[in-house]
């Protein structure tokens, strides 16, 4: 088992920033990639961003590319997020998931990973 704790949401005006930090524990070499979703009221959970344990390659949806930026701490298993030029369209629950490596094309389907944080959640006002 691998266990996931979320912390540092909040609500910040648009164009502010936050950080965003998941501490994985547990079985974690059973995981090669963390990841971060998003889910607003009424829609899907969505991909935000990625990262390979191993490689440290990095992937991000369009709509935070640029200004969204993920990064990991092998040695403390966390991993951050890094919001800047936050939008209202930002709003939403954020969640960190752990999971196996299968393709770059796969890494965005939520379905491939197998733990879950409680979610933090995250408010942009206009």
């Amino acid at each position: 088992q691998v266990q996931l704790v979320e912390s540092g949401g909040g609500l910040v005006q648009a164009g502010g920033s936050l950080r965003l930090s998941c501490a994985a524990s547990g079985r974690t070499l059973t995981t090669n990639v963390m990841g971060w979703f998003r889910q607003a009221p009424g829609k899907e959970r969505d991909f935000v961003a990625a990262i390979r344990w191993s490689a440290s390659t990095t992937y991000y949806a369009d709509s935070v590319k640029g200004r969204f930026t993920i990064s990991r701490d092998n040695a403390k298993n966390t991993v951050s997020l890094q919001m800047n030029s936050l939008k209202p369209e930002d709003t939403a629950v954020y969640y960190c998931a752990a999971g196996p490596y299968y393709s770059d094309y796969d890494i965005r389907t939520k379905s491939l990973y197998g733990y879950w944080g409680q979610g933090t959640q995250v408010t942009v006002s206009s």
